[in-house]
């Protein structure tokens, strides 16, 4: 089966590309959450960390 489709993909022109635009979507992606992840004000982290726990505060009362 692999064979069978490794073989009809090397009959399609220009399909080498696409795994450097995958792979390189991929590296930008994470890229960006990290700067993000890195950036981010604590406040808003500690806010956004205590969401679920505020919601089952409202729940039980």
């Amino acid at each position: 089966m692999l064979k069978y489709v490794k073989n009809h993909m090397e009959s399609i022109t220009g399909i080498e590309i696409y795994p450097m635009i995958s792979l390189l979507i991929f590296f930008i992606f994470f890229v960006v959450l990290f700067w993000w992840v890195f950036t981010a004000k604590s406040e808003y982290i500690k806010t956004v960390s205590n969401i679920p726990l505020e919601n089952q505060n409202q729940e039980q009362s």
